[in-house]
């Protein structure tokens, strides 16, 4: 039987273009605050809290969810952000029981391995997932993915599988790591090379395919094959590497943070301490071949955002 899919954030970067590629032969609605004109199946306007959505997947009769609604860039409500965040993720699961629905796809991050330095050279699956709490974003997904083992446990009928990508890019990713690269200078810290492992959007989308149509479950790292220090990344946009100190770029958190953005002098760690994903497990376990390494993710995203200087 095909799988009746539902995808919460169904209007954002990736849950569109995974919308659009499900629906050329399957049963797909969304969800999301949002709504665009350019996806080929039906996006409700629903938020991520809403029990409603419960009646939404009996009405629908959905056996397979994959939730992508997040809150990617962290605002000065830290509490808004947890409640979408890890509330919201507890209601999606609320939600599928209620509705019998089989099987839950769920983007977690790298991030929830959090940015230690003692941080294995290479992350594995099984590696504690620690976090930050001074990043909104990898805290929450450390909660969430804590919560998540809890109902594995306890609700074992719903099958899950997990996905923990690295730094996403694709021809069209526009965000607060791609800024990094779009600058007419690379940063980089004194005494860490900040090494990087990034995955092609396409490789995202088709991975996760591979999952819903086979109703495969597990935890999997996303990242491409190998990683790039930022001198390696400065010499591929062909743009100057600027190297600061660590205590400068804290006093530069720490005026951002008086100013009233949501930053923190310890956020220093983002650049420091980088998890560095092995993707063993995603190839030779799950099985997906991927299509770019992680070098040639950023030379493809390079090319499409004009990110390189000729």
């Amino acid at each position: 039987m095909n799988p009746r899919i539902l995808i919460t954030g169904a209007a954002g970067y990736i849950g569109h273009q995974l919308g659009n590629r499900l629906a050329a032969d399957l049963h797909v609605v969304g969800t999301d605050l949002q709504l665009r004109d350019d996806v080929q199946f039906p996006i409700h306007q629903l938020d991520v809290r809403d029990p409603a959505l419960a009646e939404l997947l009996q009405r629908e009769a959905i056996t397979h969810v994959v939730h992508l609604a997040s809150i990617l860039q962290a605002s000065p409500d830290r509490q808004r952000d947890y409640d979408i965040d890890v509330n919201g993720t507890r209601n999606v699961l609320d939600c599928c029981l209620q509705a019998g629905v089989q099987h839950l796809t769920i983007t977690s991050s790298g991030a929830a391995y959090g940015y230690h330095a003692d941080n294995p050279a290479w992350i594995d699956e099984q590696d504690p997932l620690r976090g930050n709490p001074e990043f909104a974003y990898s805290d929450h997904k450390r909660l969430i993915e804590e919560m998540l083992a809890d109902y594995r446990q306890r609700h074992p009928q719903l099958q899950q599988l997990i996905f923990r990508p690295g730094t996403v890019l694709g021809a069209g990713t526009r965000n607060q790591i791609t800024e990094l690269f779009m600058a007419p200078r690379i940063l980089a810290l004194k005494g860490s090379d900040s090494p990087f492992v990034f995955i092609w959007d396409q490789d995202v989308i088709g991975a996760m395919d591979m999952g819903l149509r086979q109703s495969r479950t597990g935890i999997y790292n996303m990242a491409g094959d190998g990683a790039l220090s930022m001198r390696e990344i400065a010499a591929r946009l062909n743009k100057p590497l600027r190297t600061l100190p660590v205590w400068l770029v804290r006093i530069g958190l720490q005026i951002a943070q008086w100013r009233g953005r949501p930053t923190s002098p310890a956020q220093v760690k983002f650049l420091q301490y980088r998890p560095v994903l092995s993707n063993r497990r995603l190839k030779e376990e799950f099985g997906y071949a991927l299509s770019k390494t992680s070098a040639q993710t950023l030379d493809y995203f390079a090319d499409s955002s004009g990110a390189r200087r000729r």
